[in-house]
């Protein structure tokens, strides 16, 4: 491999890594600090990248399609927390997965009726449509670099709002110890809510800002689903900078095992997850158990 090829495959897999980090920090979010196990997160990243789909067919504009679909979905995702999650706070597992599992059905239901079975396409915006010539025979597009600067802003400003702000602080206190949290007396009620909602939008922003590279289908986020919980596995439940190491992590073990391990390249992501959970069973970052 020459270093122009594998400056491509780097590009590849810091790209992928962020878009996971989108998706898996709206899920590490509302698993680790809500305590809800949410199956139907990878349905909103499918969702998100029909919305885009939709909007920017009827608009013209990649820009509208981007705010309006994060828009739709954390309105849906503050509709769905007061009339569903909220009431799953403190069950156990098994309800919360039952009543995800309807919300998928619900949903995907929903997306037939809206936008059919049909396969789409999202065009770039034109002024990242272009590629950056590398070498003679080689470009890569301008749209990817844009998608992985645009992804490390909104990285800086998760991680900004969390570390920095009192919102942050009560949403940290909450992850570390919730009965401690309430008993000083802070509500949890529209904190949960808005959590839930910003969870559901990033994960709906994941699928709008792939939709231009990738193809629009049906059951797109089921594999979104599964890579995003060995993300928030390897880098620690509830732990955002976690999130960004094991969604690098993954990002580079998936694209650098297609180039050298093509044959076992869908296994290798697995092994990582198995090595880590024997390093530290708790996740790179995640919490030791008293």
């Amino acid at each position: 491999m020459d270093l122009a090829t594998f400056g491509v495959q780097l590009l590849n897999a810091i790209q992928y890594g962020m878009v996971l980090f989108l998706v898996a920090s709206g899920l590490t979010l509302v698993f680790g600090i809500l305590g809800v196990i949410n199956l139907a997160h990878g349905t909103f990243y499918m969702l998100g990248a029909y919305m885009a789909y939709g909007i920017a067919a009827a608009t013209g504009s990649f820009w509208l399609a981007l705010i309006g679909g994060m828009a739709i979905a954390f309105v849906a995702g503050l509709a769905l927390e007061n009339v569903f999650i909220r009431r799953l706070y403190g069950r156990d597992h098994l309800a919360q997965v039952l009543l995800s599992f309807g919300l998928i059905l619900v949903l995907d239901d929903i997306r037939q009726v809206v936008f059919g079975k049909d396969v789409h396409s999202v065009a770039p915006p034109a002024f990242l449509s272009g590629s950056i010539q590398l070498t003679d025979n080689m470009s890569y597009p301008v749209y990817r670099l844009a998608l992985c600067g645009f992804c490390l802003a909104i990285a800086a400003a998760i991680f900004l709002v969390v570390q920095r702000t009192k919102v942050g602080m009560v949403i940290r206190a909450g992850a570390e110890n919730r009965e401690m949290t309430r008993a000083l007396g802070i509500g949890f009620d529209q904190i949960n809510r808005y959590v839930f909602a910003t969870g559901i939008a990033l994960a709906a922003l994941g699928g709008i800002l792939v939709s231009p590279i990738s193809t629009v289908f049906p059951g797109m986020g089921d594999g979104m689903l599964i890579l995003s919980f060995v993300v928030i596995v390897v880098g620690g439940i509830g732990s955002i900078a976690g999130a960004a190491i094991g969604a690098l992590l993954i990002g580079l073990t998936d694209t650098f095992g297609k180039v050298f391990f093509p044959n076992i390249s869908s296994v290798l992501i697995y092994v990582l997850m198995a090595g880590v959970l024997l390093w530290r069973p708790n996740g790179i970052l995640g919490r030791r158990e008293a």
